[in-house]
């Protein structure tokens, strides 16, 4: 039977990394109080979550925009991962909603799961202020991986690459 777990409010939400780049596992983590979870999630998915959390907080600012501008003012967070790590379950899907009651974000990650299953889920609550914070950090996150060879795009392990635009098979 699937569980559901609130984070009402997340008092901590990050996005973090585990590994050496090009062999690193992503964690969306959040917490409150003594209670962490940590979930495993794509490069590519945190990428994602970013960009649409840049933008849901763009049309929330749209529909509200004095509103928006009071909610967001920045503060510093401690973005780091909490120890230990570990890992609930990988997130397949995210969906992302706001409260007008409390003026809360939420970020719902939902288990990967076969079809037919019902997946854990895991909602995160979390303040404008936390959201911009998650997306500035998500960006550096993930350019702390490999260098990209700028004559063919590939990422560049650190024992080498072997480029195949510099060895003429490729055009």
């Amino acid at each position: 039977m699937a569980h559901q777990i609130d984070l009402n409010p997340a008092t901590h939400l990050t996005i973090g990394t585990i590994g050496v780049p090009g062999q690193r596992t992503f964690f969306l983590q959040g917490g409150r109080g003594a209670q962490t979870i940590s979930l495993v999630i794509e490069k590519e998915q945190a990428v994602l979550l970013a960009s649409s959390l840049e933008t849901f907080l763009e049309e929330l600012e749209r529909k509200d925009p004095a509103r928006a501008r009071e909610a967001a003012e920045p503060m510093w967070m401690d973005m780091r991962l909490r120890e230990p790590v570990e890992e609930l379950f990988r997130v397949g899907n995210m969906g992302l909603g706001f409260s007008e009651e409390n003026s809360l974000v939420v970020l719902i990650a939902y288990e990967l799961v076969e079809e037919g299953e019902d997946p854990n889920v895991v909602s995160f609550w979390v303040t404008r202020a936390q959201t911009q914070s998650l997306i500035k950090h998500v960006t550096e996150v993930v350019k702390q991986g490999r260098p990209i060879c700028g004559n063919c795009g590939r990422p560049i392990d650190p024992d080498g690459h072997f480029c195949p635009n510099r060895n003429g098979h490729r055009h």
